[in-house]
C-alpha cells in the first residue's frame, strides 16, 4: 500500500479519515493513516481549543484540518474586514418568513418543543462564508498540520499559497473531472474523487465511474484520493488498481468506539442499509447524503417551499436540528453518512478499523495476483 503520498505525508499507509471527532483524528494518524479533522462546526477559538489537543495527542504523527473555502460565498460583498456577527444578522434577514413557518409546522407535527431560554444555540453562520472561512484558517495555519483540505468548491489561489508556505499539502474535494481541473489550476496537491455514494456533499456520478475519470483528466503529476463509499480493503485496491495514489474515508468512522456520534444517531446508522440514505438539500442547500428521515422527506412533499441557497438553508434549519437532539425524535433525526452505512453494523476500534483495511487490501492483491497468474 505505500504510494508516493506515503513518501511526501510521512506515513505508513495512504488512507486519510475525515471526522469532526479529535479522538478519531489522532487515533487514525498513530496507525499510520492520515486523521482530518473536520472544522466546519467549531468557532476559532473552539477550533484552537481542537487543535492543541491534537497536537499534544497525535505522537507527532501528520494530521489534516479540512475547512469550506470556496472561491465564490455568499459574503455580502463586505471586505476583508466584515464583522463576523453583522453579517450573520443580515444574512438572517434574508430567510423569508414562509420557510421558517414552514419549519415550524414540520417540528409541531412530530411534538418537537422550542428550545428552553437558557438552552446552548448553534452558530449559525460558522466557516459557510468568507469573512468566517478565513478567521479559522488563520487558526489552522498556527498548528503543524501537515494537510489543509477544502470541502466545497475550488480553494482561492491566495489560500493554497499560504497553505503551501506554511509547508503543508493542499486536498480538494471533486464530484467530476472539469471540478478536477480547477482543482488543479489552482495548485492543489491532492485531488479527492468523491463518487455519489459518499456521505455529506457529493455529487451525482458513481466512483467507479468518477476515479478513472479524474485519473485520467489530471495525469500522472497530481495525486488522486479515492472517495465514496470505501469500507473494505478491497475497495482499497480497487483505487490502487485504478491509479489512484491513496483514498479517502469518512462514514466510516462514525461508528468507531473513539467517535463522539450522538446516541441517537449511532444507533440509526447501525441498523441502517445501504439503501436509507438520500441525497438532499435539507442540511446546507447544496445536495447532501444523509439518512433519510421524515425530515428529508418534508422537504420534498408538495407544501415544501423548497430548499434556500448555502448558507441561508443551515441557518434556517440549525436549530431545528438542535431541537430534534434535544426532543430525542426518532423520527426527524438524521446524520451525513455514506452508502457505506450497510455495513456499518458494530462499534469497533479505530486500530482496528485500519488493520482490516490494510489486511483486506493486501488479501485483495493477492487474490487478483493469483486470477491472473501473475508471478
Amino acid at each position: 500500500m505505500h504510494t508516493r503520498v506515503c513518501d511526501e505525508m510521512g506515513i505508513e499507509f495512504p488512507i486519510f479519515a475525515f471526522s469532526h471527532c479529535r479522538d478519531v483524528v489522532a487515533a487514525v494518524s498513530r496507525a499510520g493513516g492520515v486523521g482530518v479533522l473536520g472544522a466546519l462546526y467549531f468557532t476559532p477559538d473552539e477550533l484552537e481549543i481542537e487543535l492543541d489537543w491534537i497536537d499534544e495527542h497525535v505522537d507527532g504523527k501528520p494530521y489534516g484540518i479540512d475547512l469550506v473555502m470556496p472561491a465564490t460565498l455568499l459574503d455580502a460583498a463586505r471586505g476583508a474586514d466584515a464583522d463576523a456577527g453583522d453579517l450573520e444578522a443580515d444574512l438572517e434577514q434574508m430567510i423569508p418568513a414562509g420557510h421558517r413557518d414552514f419549519v415550524e409546522k414540520v417540528l409541531a407535527d412530530h411534538g418537537v418543543p422550542p428550545l428552553p431560554d437558557d438552552a446552548e444555540r448553534t452558530h449559525h453562520l460558522l466557516g459557510w462564508t468568507d469573512t468566517t472561512g478565513r478567521a479559522q484558517l488563520d487558526v489552522a495555519l498556527e498548528h503543524p498540520a501537515k494537510l489543509l483540505v477544502n470541502a466545497l468548491g475550488p480553494p482561492p489561489a491566495d489560500v493554497v499559497d499560504k497553505a503551501h508556505d506554511h509547508g503543508m499539502k493542499v486536498a480538494a474535494l471533486a464530484s467530476a473531472a472539469r471540478h478536477a481541473l480547477k482543482h488543479e489550476a489552482n495548485g492543489v496537491d491532492y485531488i479527492v474523487a468523491q463518487g455519489t455514494e459518499a456521505g455529506g456533499h457529493t455529487g451525482e456520478i458513481s466512483s467507479m465511474v468518477l476515479w478513472p475519470e479524474v485519473i485520467d483528466a489530471v495525469g500522472p503529476d497530481t495525486a488522486v484520493l479515492a472517495a465514496g463509499g470505501i469500507g473494505r480493503g478491497s475497495q482499497v485496491a480497487a483505487a490502487l488498481a485504478m491509479g489512484a495514489q491513496g483514498v479517502w474515508t469518512g462514514s466510516l468512522w462514525l461508528t468507531v468506539a473513539e467517535a463522539d456520534t450522538r446516541p441517537m444517531a449511532l444507533e440509526k446508522m447501525l441498523a441502517a442499509g445501504s439503501a436509507d440514505t438520500v441525497r438532499s438539500r435539507v442540511l446546507t442547500g447544496k445536495p447532501a447524503r444523509q439518512l433519510r428521515t421524515d425530515w428529508t422527506e418534508a422537504f420534498e412533499a408538495e407544501d415544501s417551499p423548497g430548499y434556500l441557497p448555502m448558507p441561508l438553508q443551515f441557518m434556517l434549519v440549525s436549530d431545528a436540528m438542535s431541537r430534534i437532539e434535544r426532543a430525542q425524535n426518532q423520527e426527524l433525526s438524521g446524520f451525513p453518512v455514506g452508502q457505506i452505512v450497510g455495513t456499518m453494523n458494530q462499534v469497533r476500534s479505530t486500530r482496528d478499523v485500519m488493520f482490516d483495511l490494510v489486511s483486506e487490501c493486501a488479501d485483495a492483491t493477492e487474490r487478483l495476483r493469483g486470477a491472473m497468474a501473475i508471478d
